[in-house]
Parts: C-alpha cells; structure tokens; sequence
C-alpha cells in the first residue's frame, strides 16, 4: 500500500518520545529513480557557452536556461534549450550555435524543429520564460540575451516570429551599452489581465574594458579566473507594463524597481509572498543581498527582503544567489523560498511565517550540511508524489579551471535532492535517486515538467559545453496524483499568477496543499505551468482555483490520476 507520510507521522507520535522523528523516517524507501535518456530522447545538440578549458570573462561562465513547455497545445511538453556561443570563434555559414526547439513525439522521443518553427538564434543566451502575452491561446515565449532579447510571438501554426522589437522588450539602451538580461518572469503585477514581463540584469559588461584575469589579477584558490561580479557594475532590472495592445513600456523607475541599486541579478521567482492577492517579484543575486520587490497594489513595488528575512544568510551575510524556487514545503499556507548559492557556502532555506516574513532554516531542516558544491537550478518538487515538496538542485562550478581536482567537489557535479519528512525537515537522498542524479555535469539551467504524461516529474537540465540531461523518473511508490490546466478569461489567459489549492482526506485527517501558476524561476528557466500534486494514497481531491481577477473555482471529488483542464469561471474541469 502506498506510504501515507502524514499517518506514519501520528502513528509513530507514541515512539518519538524515545527516538527523534528524523530517526523514524530517514531511511524509509524512495521507490525513485531518474535515468538520464536524452541520447535515446533525440537531444543530441551540445549547447555552447564560452571556452572550455579557460574563461577570459565572467560572462562565459553564467551559463544558460531551459524550457518545459506546449508550444503547439497538444497536451505534450515540448522542450526549449537556450544556446550561447564563443567570443573569439567565428563560425562557418551555417555552423553557429542556435538555442534549440524539440517538438514532443508523444512517444518519450522529441524532433528538432528549431529551423521549421523559425525560432533559431544564435548569441549569449541566458534566460526563457513564457506566457500568452497577448491573450490569443497561444503560450509565448520570450529569451534573454547579453544583447537584445526576443520575444517569440507564437503563431500557432509550429512557427514563431521575433516581435522583441515591435514589441519593445528588446532592452536595449540609449548608450548603446549591451545589457547582461538574465532571468525573467511575465508577471500580472497590476491584475488588469494582460502579462507584463520582470527582465533581471547580472552586470554591465563590455569585454574592451573589462579586467582580464591575468591584469585584475583575480584568483580563486590559486588560479587565475575571469574576474568579477565583484568590482563590476551591476545591471539594472527592468519591469515593462504590458500596454494590451502587443506593445511594453518600460516602467522601472515609476514602479520603483531602479529604487534599488545594481545587484547582479540571476534567477527570477513571482509569488505572493503575503497572501495578500497581489503578486511579488524575488530576485537571486550574486555576491549581495537578495531582493523582495512587495507589490504596492497601485503599480508601485517596494524592496523589502532585509526587512521580510530572505536578504542573507543566517548570520547576517550576503551571499552568491543563483537559483530560486517557490512551495509551501510544509503545508501551513505560507510560501517558502530556496535558494541555491555558490561553492563554500549553504543552499539557502527561507522558511514562511505569514504576512510576508521569513525564517531562515536552513540549518534546523537539515539543509546546512552540505556546502561543497556550486548551485546553479533549485526546484521544489515532489518527486515521490507523497504530497509534500522536495528539493532537487542542479550543481556545476563557474570556474573551467578547477577541472577535475579536489578543489570542491571539481567543475562537473552530480546534483543535491532533498525528501521532505513532512515535518519540518529533509533528509539528503542524492544518493538513492538513480544515475540521472548522481552522475556529474556542467549543470546550470533546471525546469520541472512531466514529458510523458505518467503522473511523475522529470527533469531537463541544460549543460555548458555539454549535451543535456532529460532526467524520466521512474516511480514504483504507487501513490496518486493530479495534475491541473488553468485557462483564464477575464485574467490573462496562461492564468499565471493563479493559486490553486488541493485538500485531500485520509486516515491522518485532511491535507492540504496549494501552489501557483509561475512563470520562470529555477535558474533562468521555464517549468510547466500545469500544477502538480502527489496525493499519496487519496482517491480523490478537493481543488480550489483561485484566480488573479477575484474569481473562484472550486471542484470536489476530483478523481486521481489524471490530468485536468479548467477554465476560468466554468467551476468544472475537463
């Protein structure tokens, strides 16, 4: 029978006055693997990011995102792999590396259909994110650049079509100066129903007058590495106002996102931290503070992440902030942040308290054990569908440098994955999660999505200079799940920024879940916008939809195991 955590949790109370209930549950059987079956998958394009052996600047170390998401709406993920390229190299007509689109075959096998659908570029890629930007059905897709960004309009027919400039997302500056985009998020931040789009910068980069490694000097351990963010300029993020009519305005300074000064701005999370209706932007930044912009519910936002807990680390430290991943990991209606940092120091764990305050427990979870590798994606899943978030965090150092050698856990690493014990705290199973985790890669970009439809999540990992990984969980737990589609109507019509709660009853009493509908987050990724819940042993769930417009959905006994589309006010799913 399927291992119902929450029982197992009150039937052991009596035991625990002896033995810890850490004790009791860590150990307990996974029933999880992921195998890594890209090659046989059809991924076989190496993404390309600066030299291989040596980096000259930072920017050829920060690596790129990817993308689990329905282009053509055929109930299948697709898969989007942004692609950078090299400073020094040119490439033969034809031979330059483009990020890549793979059409889902429906058969755990994809087809490159980058040249057909139009959507082949070649540049330093960073970031993606999607979301129907214009309403029309048709999820978009937009892609951050060292450069100009693209806006990939979506025009349903397998094909897209840049409309970065038209639409004027491109990011482009009056100097002339090339912005460092990162990650991005479309964001409903004034709910008027249309998706405007939150662009994070890392630094203001210009490789004439940046420092060399060998002129800073700079030094990591010893070596001689590309120098920064230190002693940079750091970018500035940039909020654009969707104005409903195909067409962005740049808001920044009237939204008072520039009140904030430059802050190497990485991985992008949208959620509503207070639980107040009104959606907040997280940004992860390197070698500083992180920063919270609070939505004012007049356009405005206010920063806010000193005073909310989520700036440092525990002892009042800034710190190197990569990825960043949003869930209510212990079910008591608060949402709760990780963050992955680099080399030396923890992941970090931001635990929420309510009214739009954290507490940092990374320690009391039992995530401050392990420090040697540099994270890069973090995604809370739930990866056995026992009903409570675990954490998987995808590793790589930044510095080609170190290669193989001791120094940390070297320049290729196996990922992190946490099981939460659902009761507060997570014991480390990297070990016991099957080859796809422990095998050891240039890891960067992370999205969360499942590919085949089968009810459990895998993994699309993007690696520099390196093929990438499609992580199939294979799950023997037996326990249920469902899956849930919004598509809104008087909000925007991805309905991101929806909030949807599941509750679920057993012999331990009633569960009760929820999550939202985001776009981007992870290290400059896109997951899928469907929303999952592991049900454990449930036969049916309660589901609560709560939309950006003040509209409910609620719909009792939804039968498991399948995946469910709802559309906005209907109250029903199909």
């Amino acid at each position: 029978m399927p291992l119902n955590r929450r029982t197992f949790i009150r039937s052991v109370s009596r035991t625990a006055a002896v033995f810890s209930l850490d004790q009791l549950l860590t150990g307990l059987p996974l029933g999880v693997q992921f195998i890594n079956v890209a090659k046989q998958a059809g991924l076989k394009e190496k993404t390309i990011y600066g030299s291989e052996n040596r980096n000259k600047f930072l920017l050829e170390t920060t690596g790129c995102g990817a993308a689990f998401f329905d282009y053509d709406h055929d109930g299948w993920l697709d898969i989007f792999l942004v692609n950078g390229t090299r400073l020094e190299t040119k490439w033969p007509t034809g031979a330059a590396p483009v990020s890549r689109l793979y059409k889902n075959n429906r058969d755990g096998t994809f087809t490159d259909v980058t040249i057909a659908a139009g959507i082949a570029r070649t540049g330093w890629g960073s970031g993606c994110c999607v979301g129907d930007y214009n309403n029309d059905g048709l999820d978009d897709l937009f892609v951050t650049y060292w450069g100009d960004c693209s806006l990939w309009k979506n025009l349903g027919n397998g094909k897209f079509v840049d409309v970065a400039d038209k639409a004027g997302v491109t990011t482009r500056t009056k100097n002339g100066l090339k912005r460092h985009n990162t990650g991005c998020a479309f964001v409903d931040y004034n709910k008027d129903g249309f998706l405007d789009l939150f662009v994070a910068n890392y630094i203001d980069f210009d490789p004439k007058t940046a420092p060399l490694p060998e002129s800073g000097p700079c030094k990591y351990k010893g070596l001689l590495v590309a120098c920064g963010p230190p002693g940079l300029k750091g970018g500035k993020n940039i909020l654009f106002h969707n104005q409903g009519n195909g067409t962005f305005t740049d808001v920044s300074e009237s939204a008072g996102i520039l009140n904030t000064a430059g802050t190497y701005g990485l991985g992008v999370i949208v959620s509503d931290f207070d639980n107040d209706g009104w959606p907040d932007i997280y940004v992860a930044n390197d070698s500083t503070s992180a920063a919270l912009y609070k939505n004012n519910h007049d356009g405005t936002f206010k920063e806010v992440a000193i005073e909310a807990g989520v700036a440092y680390s525990p002892d009042g430290k800034p710190q190197a902030g990569m990825g960043v991943s949003v869930a209510d990991y212990d079910c008591d209606g608060n949402f709760d942040i990780v963050k992955t940092n680099f080399a030396g120091d923890t992941s970090s764990l931001y635990r929420g308290v309510g009214g739009g305050t954290f507490d940092d427990q990374t320690f009391q979870a039992g995530l401050g054990k392990v420090t040697r590798f540099l994270g890069w994606g973090a995604s809370f899943l739930d990866f056995d569908n026992d009903g409570w978030a675990d954490i998987m965090l995808c590793n790589g150092h930044v510095y080609p440098e170190v290669g193989d050698s001791a120094v940390e856990s070297g320049y290729r690493q196996r990922k992190v994955a946490y099981r939460n014990l659902g009761n507060g705290r997570f014991e480390e199973v990297s070990d016991q999660l099957g080859p796809g985790v422990t095998e050891k890669v240039t890891g960067r970009g992370m999205a969360i999505g499942d590919f085949d439809n089968d009810g459990d999540l895998d993994v699309l990992v993007n690696c520099i200079n390196d093929v990438p990984q499609l992580l199939r969980c294979d799950s023997k737990s037996g326990n249920n799940w469902v899956k849930i589609k919004v598509i809104g109507t008087k909000s925007n019509r991805s309905g991101i920024g929806t909030r949807v709660i599941c509750t679920t009853s057993g012999s331990g009493g009633a569960h009760r879940q929820m999550d939202e509908v985001r776009s981007g987050g992870s290290y400059l990724s896109q997951s899928d916008l469907r929303v999952h819940f592991g049900l454990a042993a449930a036969k049916t769930a309660d589901i609560e939809i709560w939309w950006p417009s003040g509209i409910v959905d609620r719909l009792s006994g939804v039968e498991v195991n399948r995946i469910i589309t709802v559309v906005e006010g209907s109250g029903e799913a199909k």
